[in-house]
């Protein structure tokens, strides 16, 4: 699946986005269970956002992928075309 071309692979993105989801799950879970004091709503709040933040997630870190900003350049390799590097002559 090519969505945008970038530094790292699809997979990986998504294996990012998927893993940091994780994270802020557990977050989300975390706060509503202390703004509400009721884990079966502090659990509905956090499995309702997952979906939709991975997703989110995933598209703007292939956005970020095509952006050059904030990146070592790469410098241009020389053409050297198709001279081979000179020997020694060895007396004989």
């Amino acid at each position: 699946m090519l969505l945008f071309r970038g530094k790292e692979s699809n997979p990986r993105s998504l294996m990012k986005a998927i893993s940091w989801r994780t994270l802020g799950s557990i977050d989300t879970f975390v706060l509503g269970l202390l703004f509400t004091h009721d884990v079966k709503a502090a659990g509905a709040i956090a499995s309702t956002e997952v979906v939709t933040k991975i997703l989110l997630y995933y598209f703007h870190e292939r956005a970020w992928a095509q952006v050059g900003w904030g990146l070592p350049k790469a410098e241009p390799e020389e053409d050297k075309g198709d001279v081979l590097p000179q020997q020694d002559s060895i007396p004989t």
